[in-house]
Parts: C-alpha cells; structure tokens; sequence
C-alpha cells in the first residue's frame, strides 16, 4: 500500500517509519527545521522497541506532492485539522481513504463534513513519543498501538488490507467493529491524565501516589464514561479500573502531551480533551465538574498561548 502522512511527528512519524521498514511507499507531510533535517539527512526514529534510520525519504511541505495513496494517516494536532482539511483533500485521490488519528472524539466527523463519509476510517491510537530534534522521532515507551474501524461496525476489505500492512510492519493493531467506544474509551485515558497532570504541575508517578490527586483522577474518568453512555458508546464496566491499572504500569516521570504543552507555553488540546468532556456532557444533562474545574483552570494559559489574552 502507499501511504500519505500528514503530520510527521511523535505519532504519524513512527507509524510512517514502521510501515517504510517493510517496504510499503511513505510519503511525509512536514515542515520548518524539521522537513529541511529529513531532506539533508533521512527520518530517525529512536525507539525502545529498535531504532531505524529512513535515509531516502519523500518528504514534502505541499501535501500535493504526496500524490496517488491509498491512505493517509492523519496526525496532526486536533486544533490544526481544519487548517489541514484542503491539504488531506489535495493527498487523498478517488478511491483513497483516510485515517485520522487524533486524540478527542469528534475529528472523525469533521473529516467526514469535508471529506465525505466513504472516504473516512474512524481510528485512534496510544503510544507515547515526541518530536525531539528536527529529523528525529522518539518514542519513549510502552507499545505503540492502533485501533480501527468502519464507522458503520462493518469489515470491509480495506481495513482487512489496512490491518495486514499494520502486522506486517510489527505495529499493534486491531480492527474493532465498535470503534466510537474505542475513541471515547482513549478520551477517558488522555483527557483525564492529561487534565490532572497539567493541573498539578505533576508528573505520573506523583499524580498515582496522592490520594487525593488519584481520587480526582478516577472522578475525572467517571465522569467520560457517564457523557459516553449519554452519546451511545457505552464503555465495559472495567473501563476506568482498566485506564487506572495503565497509569499505575507507567513511567513515574512520563506527562503527557497537554501537560508538556500547558508547561511550555505552547497552544495544547485542551478544547477537544477536557472542553469536549464538558461541552458533550452539557448537552446530554451529564455533570463534569472534575472536568470543568480542569478547564476552567487551564483556559487562561491557553488563550495566552492563542495570543487572546495576556498576563
């Protein structure tokens, strides 16, 4: 298969260097330093699972010239994707389909508004990895996974082709016939995490050990689960003891995306984490205090970080 990624960070720049290892066609949508570090000296990838060293890669800042896939993996921040839909379209020809792989719940149908529903696989993905110096992708631990499906739970032919280059290329992967389950279910994990951690000005291992920072965690996870019910994904009953064990099985050190951006002064996920729990919450009568304490919290850092407020 050849595939178009758009995005070449933490996420789409380790799923696009697996897939090149075994010999499917990558091309890479990047920019600034780090598309002028690709283009001098290949794509790095330093992972605990095995390094790897793309020397000859097609990589692009014009998404047009990542021409004729058959899929796009879409890996971009949830606040860029609109900025993104003209470029997506540009890579994606008749008969394409794309993969968005961002965190939140609702890029999947922002991509089928523009796109048109035939030409969106719904999917998201864990794994924990960062863009570090412009060329270079680190992913910094625990086994990098994917989870897709057709929005309708069906098993279609293309996501049977789209699963086997994933195990072919020794990526983790499922196809799950119930995938909006699977989203709101890593919501549960990355938007509380993410909001505590960012809160807290706390790294995990500290988070998990307070009792009273652990008790707002698991309140925050109840509280995804109750506005999934409400929008008709209703998660396993395990769901927030599985999300807890997870944190409890990380890296005391490791924070997450939006705690790392909120820190650095740099515009976060916050809307589509935390402001989607309570905005989605509203509108189905759920109560999301945990998650509205946490967005009501970080809103002033992030405007700043927008550029609409200064202090």
């Amino acid at each position: 298969m050849r595939f178009g990624i758009f995005g070449t960070g933490g996420v789409g720049g380790y799923f696009g260097v697996r897939l090149a290892q075994v010999g499917h066609e990558v091309g890479f949508v990047a920019r600034g330093r780090h598309l002028e570090a690709i283009r001098a000296e290949g794509l790095r990838l330093e992972s605990p699972l095995g390094d790897a060293w793309l020397r000859d890669v097609e990589v692009s800042d014009e998404p047009a010239a990542i021409s004729d896939v058959d899929v796009v993996l879409v890996a971009v921040k949830t606040w860029q994707l609109a900025d993104a839909l003209a470029g997506i379209r540009r890579m994606a020809r008749p008969g394409a389909f794309v993969l968005p792989l961002l965190n939140g719940v609702e890029a999947a149908a922002e991509l089928r508004r523009a796109l048109g529903d035939e030409q969106v696989v719904e999917g998201c993905c864990r794994i924990i990895s960062r863009l570090g110096e412009p060329g270079t992708i680190v992913h910094l631990g625990a086994t990098p996974s994917i989870i897709f499906g057709e929005a309708d739970g069906s098993r279609s032919e293309r996501c049977q082709a789209l699963l086997s280059a994933f195990e072919c290329a020794g990526v983790q992967a499922e196809l799950s016939l119930a995938i909006r389950v699977e989203m709101w279910r890593k919501l549960l994990f990355v938007a509380s995490l993410g909001g505590v951690g960012a809160v807290t000005r706390a790294p995990i291992g500290a988070v998990r050990a307070v009792d009273e920072t652990r008790r707002m965690l698991r309140q925050a996870m109840e509280e995804v689960a109750a506005v999934a019910a409400a929008h008709g994904a209703e998660l396993p009953a395990d769901a927030v003891e599985e999300a807890l064990a997870f944190v409890d099985a990380l890296p005391a050190a490791g924070t997450s995306s939006l705690q790392r951006d909120i820190a650095a002064g740099h515009r976060s996920e916050l809307d589509a984490w935390s402001g989607d729990v309570v905005r989605l919450g509203r509108a189905q009568g759920i109560a999301t205090p945990a998650h509205g304490a946490i967005f009501a919290a970080l809103l002033p850092s992030e405007l700043r970080a927008r550029g609409e407020l200064s202090f």
